[in-house]
């Protein structure tokens, strides 16, 4: 009988994961409510509308080993699982990755740079950190927070009260340093239940509104130092958490070297390229670990870009009809700022990947802001 993995949560990280991981004959189950949700093809559902202890269990019992497509779900699940089956990444991930504060203290122990910050628990200490580090700052939700969401740019100490009129009622918030930055990087890991570990190489990230807009990977004009830093730093971190799996590391790149945004205890949307355009992608590598398997090679083939699809398909043939594009849809309904798939696209070089992502400007319904690599 093939191992049966149960993945919390039934999005399209998850429908990746099995998708990949069928071809190792593993089987999936999913832990999502949502009855159309894009893995319910691919492996039973559990979870009800109140996601009760009783759906839990029964999902549970439905498979020998688990993992999470997504780290806002309550540490209590992973505890509970974790007293009854294995569970990788461990709990202890988790909290570090679903927490701001948990984090930045996590990346001060490591002796990792990371922007200064300064606890908000009322209007006051606002006034505080305005203070104490300078404008803008970056206000956020401790909590929660994705794609932008509950973040609020402090740029005048007149915003003070509308920041706290919007985000007052999440306390406690943290007001993090406006990092001057040349560009957003990330780098991927993963690693073995024996320890091994292996790294992708850094991605640039474009965002627009705050959702990922595309990836380019490897990202250019990069020194081997720089992938040798990230790698350094995403490491101590997958040690100190005794990680299992991938973990991605957001990263700016400034003046002064890399400094850690935030971390992702699991597979990730910038990441997507790795399906077509790495030795083994993310999400098998992911399911690897999670079943004890060796490890795949992590290298690119060629120059790679993935490109969010936002919420209104394209033509697949359109898409598909440019060289070396690699259609992934979701099976999610249309929706302003939804992710609802993402495209792939090689070339065997950085100038001819741009001109393909250009030409998948052009069809793309919702094309956000493509900004290309210098």
């Amino acid at each position: 009988m093939s191992l049966r993995i149960g993945v919390l949560g039934g999005g399209q990280l998850g429908r990746m994961m099995a998708l990949a991981g069928y071809q190792l004959n593993l089987s999936f189950s999913f832990f999502d409510r949502a009855e159309d949700c894009p893995s319910a093809a691919l492996g039973p559902r559990f979870g009800d509308d109140t996601y009760s202890t009783e759906s839990l269990q029964a999902f549970i019992d439905s498979a020998d080993v688990f993992t999470y497509e997504f780290e806002n779900i309550p540490t209590a699940w992973v505890d509970m699982i974790a007293a009854q089956k294995p569970v990788f990444p461990g709990v202890k991930s988790l909290a570090v990755s679903q927490n701001r504060l948990n984090e930045k203290q996590l990346f001060s122990a490591l002796n990792i740079p990371s922007a200064r910050y300064h606890t908000i628990q009322c209007a006051n200490d606002l006034t505080a950190a305005v203070a104490a580090i300078g404008l803008p700052l970056v206000v956020k939700t401790v909590t929660e927070g994705y794609d932008g969401k509950g973040q609020f740019l402090l740029r005048e100490a007149e915003q003070i009260e509308q920041c706290w009129q919007l985000l007052g009622s999440s306390v406690p918030l943290i007001a993090e340093e406006f990092v001057q930055f040349r560009r957003e990087l990330s780098i991927i890991a993963v690693r073995g239940q024996d320890g091994q570990t292996q790294f992708y190489p850094l991605a640039e990230n474009h965002h627009h509104r705050g959702i990922l807009s595309h990836s380019i990977v490897p990202a250019p004009h990069l020194d081997e130092n720089t992938q040798l830093t990230a790698e350094r730093y995403i490491s101590s971190i997958l040690q100190s958490l005794d990680h299992v799996g991938v973990l991605t590391l957001e990263l700016f790149e400034t003046r002064h070297g890399l400094v850690a945004n935030e971390t992702a205890p699991r597979v990730h949307n910038s990441g997507h390229w790795s399906i077509e355009g790495a030795h083994c992608s993310q999400f098998e590598n992911h399911v690897r670990a999670v079943a004890g398997l060796p490890l795949g090679c992590t290298r690119a083939e060629k120059p790679s870009a993935m490109l969010n699809i936002i919420g209104e398909y394209p033509s697949s043939a359109q898409v598909l009809d440019i060289t070396e594009a690699h259609l992934h849809l979701y099976g999610k309904t249309e929706r302003p700022d939804r992710k609802i798939g993402h495209i792939t696209v090689l070339a065997d070089s950085y100038a001819e990947l741009n001109g393909r992502i250009k030409k998948l400007a052009d069809v793309l319904p919702n094309p956000m802001a493509l900004n290309l690599s210098r």
